[in-house]
């Protein structure tokens, strides 16, 4: 039944990507009462890159939860000129699309330091993730969730500590689509000590097959950091100087209880903007 279900989401996915990129909505079994947002603003739908998208570049990666009823797909598009990394979350009900959640980072919606983000075009996803786990590597879902939950527990207040989660030695993060390597000795370091906080966590697409988490959340800088040492004694200058917050989208592949590699999809946006995605948030029809 599983089985089916998971290809059923699969389907699905497959069918939102080439509706979108046709900017055809018909294409795909999306609901008439859709959920909608990008980058953490509630639009009508269809709206935002719905509009403008010109093609859709890829790769795209799609894992999907069929506890959650819910998909995650990571790729890149253009619009016009402007080329970006796209990170999307859909939520599905009786066969249709009911939710859809878009963080689309590109150099001009980044803007704050530093401006994190690798050319489009030579960005391609390590063929691991989605790799199926092998029985002995494979981790029940809370514990997925949890690993995932202690890397961002690690990044905030980063101060050399790593806290309840594990990575392996060659684990490589990748910050819209620009490799990050030496991941667990950044965090020993201490290297991100300006984050004040990593809030709204929520795990929203975890593919257990496969070991991927995709969680949602913000990463706030306060902006009152000016100078930290990290563990190693070195003098570093904090890169943000006033309150500014990321918004993210970000992948996780967790093997035998380590993190082995990470996709983040995020965006600057104003300091302390919550999601829309909350319990309490309204939506209008």
């Amino acid at each position: 039944m599983t089985d089916t279900v998971e290809a059923g989401l699969r389907r699905i996915a497959d069918q939102y990507r080439a509706a979108y990129a046709a900017r055809n909505p018909s294409l795909a079994p999306i609901s008439t009462r859709v959920r909608f947002s990008e980058n953490s603003v509630a639009l009508p739908f269809p709206d935002g890159t719905w509009d403008s998208i010109a093609e859709e570049l890829g790769p795209a990666l799609t894992l999907v939860d069929t506890v959650q009823n819910s998909i995650g797909i990571s790729t890149a598009i253009r619009t016009l000129d402007v080329t970006g990394f796209l990170a999307i979350r859909l939520r599905v009900e009786a066969g249709e699309i009911v939710e859809a959640e878009h963080v689309f980072s590109t150099p001009r919606n980044l803007s704050g330091p530093p401006t994190p983000i690798g050319p489009v075009e030579e960005f391609d996803h390590d063929p691991d993730l989605t790799a199926l786990v092998t029985p002995d590597e494979r981790m029940d879902r809370a514990t997925l969730i949890s690993i995932a939950n202690g890397y961002f527990e690690t990044l905030e207040n980063n101060t050399g500590e790593i806290r309840n989660t594990a990575f392996t030695e060659d684990c490589v993060r990748y910050e819209n689509g620009k490799a990050y390597a030496d991941v667990e000795k950044l965090f020993r370091l201490g290297r991100y000590r300006f984050n004040e906080r990593v809030r709204d966590r929520d795990y929203v697409v975890v593919d257990e097959a496969r070991g991927l988490v995709m969680a949602r959340g913000f990463i706030d800088h306060k902006g009152v950091l000016d100078t930290y040492e990290l563990t190693d004694g070195t003098e570093m200058k904090a890169i943000f100087r006033e309150p500014h917050s990321w918004h993210l989208l970000e992948l996780f592949k967790i093997k035998a209880g380590r993190i082995t590699g990470v996709e983040a999809t995020f965006i600057a946006v104003p300091y302390y903007m919550e999601t829309p995605w909350a319990p309490a948030a309204r939506w209008g029809h």
